[in-house]
Parts: structure tokens; sequence; C-alpha cells
């Protein structure tokens, strides 16, 4: 492929002079891809995997990394949660990658997490997730719950006052424990415990009519109902049909989505989902001169109707915290790599600067946007910075627990008996 300036120049400020290494460095220098190209979240991940192929190439183009050209190393893990933790040990033992970019659901990053820790490879998890972890072979770049859930919470009571909440969520482990915190937080703030309903449903779940008709049965006594979804995959294309099936408008009863971005909308007719919710750190809509840049390079390589959103741009924040971290380093050592990492800083598309931080988690703004005709969203809300945290607050026995690799060297410190509790993958 030939690259434009403009589609080289993405990602020449993540690198530096870096031929003249610190350290012997092998080449090429192996990238692991680890992303379902098959199977109920290929819908999702298959845009991460050709992200990730872009950036490379990027970096290829600007001069490699240590002197070194870059090889993307692709497995697919076909949505089979075991099948995750067998293509991480394939990619660190047989491929002998320097580092993995990839995971979507947190029952998959829960699968690959042993497999880090006992070859201590490194992941950079690029999406969303329920917190209550932080593993010092990972690098969270999604959104902790309260870079994402607990901002969307706040408005729905603040904004739209609503009063009845419909949890509805894929059943494994993000939906679960993101509701858990979340129905600790309504509580919290004073919305009955009977005026929250949880549902849950398996991945690829099609048939949503009975379910819509419970969550516009909430309002019948005339209170303001909302829906915060956390489902996940393809299901969303048959939730989203239903709704408007049923009627179902934005005003009527508006939903606040954690996992549809641009990606999962471009295969619907969005025309009735209109003023329906998400809530990310990143929307393609977002009007700064970065964004378009990286627009216009991700269109000139994976086709003029593609579209970009949220985990993408963690991919591409992680990426190029990387391979600053790296040349910092002058290895890929993993050990070394890690320590360069804290206190890394790059540029959001949003605007801003992304920081990572002791916990293995980004500070980055926290976006709401309302869906449109066209399958984009209006930015109607953008905070400052906000850290992610890794540990609750919401939930009594998380609240006394902090993460800190860089000095404490534990991700899960008790603050009240100054003790690091957690020492192994078993969270």
């Amino acid at each position: 492929m030939t690259m434009t300036p403009k589609l080289a120049a993405l990602s020449a400020v993540a690198i530096m002079a870096s031929a003249g290494g610190a350290l012997a460095q092998d080449c090429p220098i192996k990238v692991g891809v680890l992303h379902s190209l098959s199977g109920s979240m290929a819908i999702s991940e298959t845009t991460l995997k050709d992200v990730m192929l872009m950036l490379i190439a990027q970096q290829n183009a600007a001069g490699g990394l240590l002197g070194c050209q870059i090889e993307p190393v692709v497995v697919d893990p076909a949505s089979d949660w075991p099948l995750f933790a067998e293509k991480a040990r394939e990619l660190l033992t047989v491929n002998e990658v320097d580092v993995i970019f990839g995971n979507w659901t947190s029952v998959s990053r829960k699968s690959v997490l042993p497999v880090l820790e006992e070859l201590n490879g490194l992941l950079f998890y690029p999406v969303q997730y329920e917190g209550e972890e932080s593993s010092r072979n990972v690098f969270y770049t999604g959104a902790a719950p309260n870079q994402q859930a607990i901002p969307a919470v706040d408005y729905f009571l603040e904004e739209l006052g609503v009063e009845t909440f419909a949890l509805l969520g894929t059943d494994y482990v993000y939906p679960r424990t993101t509701n858990n915190i979340l129905q600790a937080y309504l509580i919290s703030k004073g919305i009955p415990e009977e005026n929250i309903f949880v549902n849950y449903t398996p991945f690829g779940h099609s048939d949503w009519a009975t379910i819509v008709g419970d969550v516009v049965a909430l309002g019948a006594g005339g209170q303001q109902v909302g829906v915060i979804s956390t489902i996940n995959g393809d299901a969303n294309i048959g939730f989203y049909k239903e709704l408007a099936a049923a009627g179902v408008s934005a005003d009527d009863i508006p939903v606040v989505a954690f996992s549809v971005g641009e990606e999962e909308l471009s295969g619907l007719d969005t025309s009735e989902l209109v003023g329906h919710l998400a809530a990310w750190n990143y929307f393609q809509s977002a009007d700064t001169e970065a964004n378009a840049a990286f627009i216009e390079a991700w269109k000139a390589f994976a086709g003029p109707e593609r579209v970009t959103n949220d985990p993408m741009e963690a991919h591409y924040i992680g990426f190029n915290m990387w391979v600053n971290a790296v040349t910092q380093a002058g290895t890929t050592d993993v050990d070394a790599v890690r320590a360069a990492m804290y206190g890394q800083e790059f540029p959001n598309l949003t605007g801003g600067t992304a920081v990572m931080l002791p916990n293995h988690h980004l500070a980055k703004p926290v976006l709401i946007g309302e869906i449109r005709a066209d399958g984009q969203f209006d930015i109607i809300s953008q905070t400052g910075e906000v850290e992610g945290d890794a540990w609750t607050d919401y939930l009594p026995e998380s609240a006394v627990l902090t993460s800190d690799w860089q000095t404490l060297g534990c991700g899960m410190y008790n603050t009240e008996t100054n003790t690091c509790v957690q020492l192994t993958s078993n969270y």
C-alpha cells in the first residue's frame, strides 16, 4: 500500500530516532492481534484487527521501531472464550510475539489472564469493562465504570429525570459486575430497589419481543423509564429492531448503550433510533484536526464506507504509548516496557491528552452521544480527563482497595490493612 504523508504523520509523533536502541533488538518485532474474526463478536472485533494492521503499517512506513520492522501476527479465537487462552499461549510461545493487542469481552480477557501472568506476556485491552481487576500484565485502555457507566447514569438522573431503570445485559461477567455496581450506585442516589429491573440474555440472543414488552410495562404507572444497555455483539441488532417495531422512541424510553458504537450501527436502519444514546470516550463525530486525520487515514486504508469507533481510538492510544515506551526503554522486554509505560502521554482524538496511570488505566474524557439518522452521534456531553478507577467506590469490598503497580507493586492493595491481598490472576 502507498502511504500518504498524512497517514505516515499520524504515527510519526510516536517514534523518535530509535535505530540505536540501548539494547540489541531481534528483528522483526512481532505484535500479536487477538480478536474474534468469526462468531458472535466478529461484528465488533474485526474492525479492531483492521485498525491494528493500519497502525502497524503506519509505524513501519515511518521507520519501524528500534531499527526493526513490525510484523503483525493475527489469530482468530472465534468468539470462543477458552480458545482465547489457547491462542494467547500460541502467540507467546510459538510465534514469540513481543506484545498482544486484543480481546473484547471480559470473559475472553479473564480466560487470557492466567496465560499472560504465567508467561509474563503483555496485553493492551481496548474495550470498556467492569473494573474490579488490575493485572501487572494488562494495560486497560478502554473505560472503567467511572469513565462510562457512572457518568451515563448521572446523565439519566440529572438531565432526563429517569425514575425507573431497566438494566439489560448479555449474560457474562462484564454486564453482571457493571450492573452490580450500578444497582449500588442507584440505591445510593435514592432510587428504590424495586425501581431497578435487571435482565440477562445469552450471546447472540434474537427474540426481544417479550423483554421489550416488559420494559415498556415498567412505565405503566407514569414514571420515566430508561434503559442501561450492556448488551454485546450481534444481539444488539435484534434489540434495536424490536424497539423500532414496538414504536419505542427515545422520548418514550431512552436507551444508553455501553457496547454500541458506529460499527454496530453501520448495519442498521437508524432512522427510528434517533435520540437514543451511547456513552464512550470517543465518537467519530469529534471535531478535531487529529480525528479528521485519523478518519481520513482509516478510510484510505479500509475503504470509504468504514467508520471509526471508541475501541479503535483505545488501540490507537495504546499502540502509540507502547511504541513510545519501547523507544524509551530501548527494548521490547516486557518488564522494561512496563516500567516505561507509567506516565506515558498521548493526544486523544477528541482533544486533550490521555495519561497512563500506575493502576494500568488511562485518564481520558467521558462523552455522551445521541444517535443521528446517519448512524453517527451528536456529542451532547463531554468531560475533561477522568482517571480510570480499577476498584469501584460503590461496592464495600472494593472501596478499600487501590491499584499501584509503579510504587506499591500491587494491583489489589488494601488501604485499611496496608497489605497487598492479590498475588495471582484469581481476582
